[in-house]
């Protein structure tokens, strides 16, 4: 860090959660090929393997993407604000777009192969987390990135926004863990109390996605990596805090 500057570089330790947050994220996706590749038969869009386009599209967008959207608020620390704002709202876009399909993929198949669809836990909790997902992107790009939205509303509405944020990201790992419980279930029952190799790579695969949301988590949650405010969005918020509270709370390091 230069003396009497604001440091360019991130805070220590950050650099390294984020690396590690990539290369879990990375892992998951190759463990999640690995098993459908080597236990399922591997994934095509048509036939009697379209199902597994399903955990794929889903551990893609709704938790790798989702949480790299998540991140780059701490990652790009001294970039401009809109430009990083439109990368965020980029991310989100496509992992709803990844996860979209995912969802037709699944309904597809149940329909070819005459399954009934929205029973299960792990369909309601998915369904949930997809929808109030697109919620969310489409209220954020309304308060965030379209013009119209006043200061004081942004600002209300922020905490709200980055909340739910952490929840989907949450909700969206849950549904993951029980999708994987499911499928063990469906096909492997006989079988899984046995520690088959199956069973033991899917499990493994589980307990990735836990650690890659807890790193995530964690990055996004230490209040001194948060993003530093410009000067300029420090005025504001600051005339913004004195017009509502009459004062400033003092004491903040």
């Amino acid at each position: 860090a230069m003396d009497g500057a604001p440091p360019p570089a991130s805070p220590a330790g950050l650099s390294a959660y984020v690396a590690v947050s990539q290369l879990l994220g990375l892992t998951l996706l190759a463990t999640t090929g690995a098993w459908l590749g080597r236990y399922r038969g591997g994934v095509t869009w048509h036939g009697h393997l379209q199902f597994n386009v399903h955990p794929l599209c889903m551990v893609l967008g709704m938790v790798f993407l989702q949480g790299d959207a998540l991140l780059v608020y701490r990652v790009f620390r001294h970039e401009a604000k809109r430009s990083t704002k439109a990368l965020h709202a980029l991310l989100h876009g496509l992992a709803l777009v990844i996860a979209l399909v995912g969802i037709v993929a699944v309904f597809e198949s149940h329909r070819t192969k005459g399954i009934p669809d929205m029973y299960s836990l792990h369909s309601w909790c998915g369904m949930a987390a997809f929808v109030l997902y697109l919620l969310q992107w489409l209220l954020g790009c309304g308060f965030f990135l379209l013009p119209g939205a006043s200061f004081s509303l942004r600002s209300r509405y922020k905490p709200q926004h980055v909340f739910f944020g952490i929840a989907l990201f949450a909700l969206s790992i849950a549904a993951c863990l029980l999708g994987i419980t499911e499928m063990l279930l469906f096909n492997i029952s006989d079988s899984y109390s046995h520690f088959v190799p199956e069973g033991v790579l899917a499990n493994t695969l589980g307990v990735m996605l836990v650690a890659f949301g807890l790193v995530v988590g964690y990055v996004l949650t230490r209040d001194d990596w948060k993003r530093p405010p410009l000067a300029e969005e420090l005025a504001l918020s600051m005339d913004f805090k004195t017009l509502t509270e009459g004062e400033s709370p003092g004491g903040s390091s």
